[in-house]
């Protein structure tokens, strides 16, 4: 069925504008059959942040970002989803056109700025499929023109702890201006300490929500530095790494698309991303385990992800131009890697190359 939904969809959806065709998917996932998935191989089982994945490869925010279509995708085969970034009040975001297909590098621009319906939209609707089970993340992000932009965080994780599986705190898109600021360590840290707060005040009602951080590809190593050990510091539960670099490498062949504001991902984002996995690995040293995302269109490509890092991998631009049977693809991948090499689980090579990655030059 995928491979006939793909087959179908993917010529068809490259002749509407991006952000129309994006509309389109989601309201054809929402049309989907509700058929019962295929069973993952135990092997691919992944336990982290306290929750049992059945499989490590999620969708990442940006796709769903008003939990339209969670249970589609998650029938589809991905093994969690995550839903936003949601901001407290409804935002229209940036003016169109706002997302760029870059068709020869397999990558997308977008400066979409948080468009969403708001927290009481998203809310009605993941309360109403809460029963349903399964893991949805909630990733959460302050209005572009919020005074206190630390309460709209706390208020998020107020509102959503009963029906989110674990909640993203996303301080790294580059299309809210002055957002990345809030990875400076001063300033991430009172946020952190505020969230964790909330977190511990509704849990005895709304139960453990574990709380990640997503952050940029563009820090520093210095502020990664402070990055991480603030994460550690105030006990997040994992890390996302990493969102849509600002960075152009000099290797992209669309000139002219590349050149668009925003931020970039899909295939020239994986090398960047890669080794922003590796250096916060070796810098968390096992305090918590890492979702990486940033260019995986392939079983290989997910398998370097892991070996890097990540516990987790999650994809988006890839699914533009791969189409939602690269799913299935990744985990037959990993499932046949783990029998080759006689491995039990994922875990046993979580990190493995990490030394190796960090020891390589710095990625252009």
């Amino acid at each position: 069925m995928i491979r006939a939904f793909d087959a179908f969809s993917l010529p068809l959806l490259r002749w509407f504008d991006p952000e129309d065709a994006h509309r389109l998917a989601i309201q054809g996932l929402r049309l989907l059959p509700q058929v019962r998935p295929l069973p993952d191989d135990p092997k691919l089982a992944v336990r982290a942040f306290g929750l049992n994945f059945p499989n490590p490869v999620g969708i990442a925010a940006g796709f769903d970002k008003n939990a339209e279509a969670p249970d589609a995708l998650l029938r589809l085969g991905f093994g969690f989803v995550e839903i936003g970034t949601v901001t407290p009040r409804p935002q229209t975001g940036n003016p169109r056109p706002r997302l760029f297909r870059l068709e020869r590098d397999e990558g997308i621009v977008n400066r979409m700025g948080f468009n969403n319906d708001g927290a009481d939209a998203v809310l009605r609707r993941l309360a109403a499929r809460a029963h349903l089970g399964g893991i949805v993340g909630v990733n959460v992000g302050a209005n572009k023109d919020s005074d206190d932009r630390v309460a709209d965080y706390v208020k998020l994780i107020e509102t959503f702890a009963p029906v989110a599986s674990y909640f993203t705190v996303n301080v790294s898109s580059p299309n809210t201006p002055g957002l990345r600021n809030l990875q400076q360590a001063a300033a991430l840290d009172d946020l952190l300490a505020k969230v964790i707060e909330a977190r511990e005040r509704v849990r005895q009602n709304a139960g453990d929500t574990p709380v990640l951080l997503k952050i940029a590809p563009d820090l520093t190593l210095n502020e990664l530095d402070d990055v991480v050990h603030v994460a550690r510091s105030r006990r997040v539960d994992g890390m996302i790494v990493a969102n849509t670099t600002l960075a152009r490498p000099p290797t992209l062949r669309d000139r002219v698309r590349s050149k668009e504001q925003g931020g970039l991902s899909g295939r020239p984002l994986f090398r960047l991303s890669t080794r922003m996995v590796a250096e916060t690995y070796v810098r968390a040293e096992g305090a918590f385990p890492l979702i990486g995302v940033g260019g995986i269109d392939s079983g290989g490509a997910a398998l370097t992800k892991i070996r890097a890092g990540a516990s987790l991998i999650q994809l988006y631009s890839a699914l533009i131009y791969k189409g939602l049977g690269l799913v299935e693809s990744i985990k037959t991948d990993l499932a046949s890697t783990l029998l080759r090499t006689g491995r039990d689980a994922l875990s046993e090579i979580v990190g493995a190359d990490a030394p190796t990655i960090t020891a390589e030059d710095w990625p252009i």
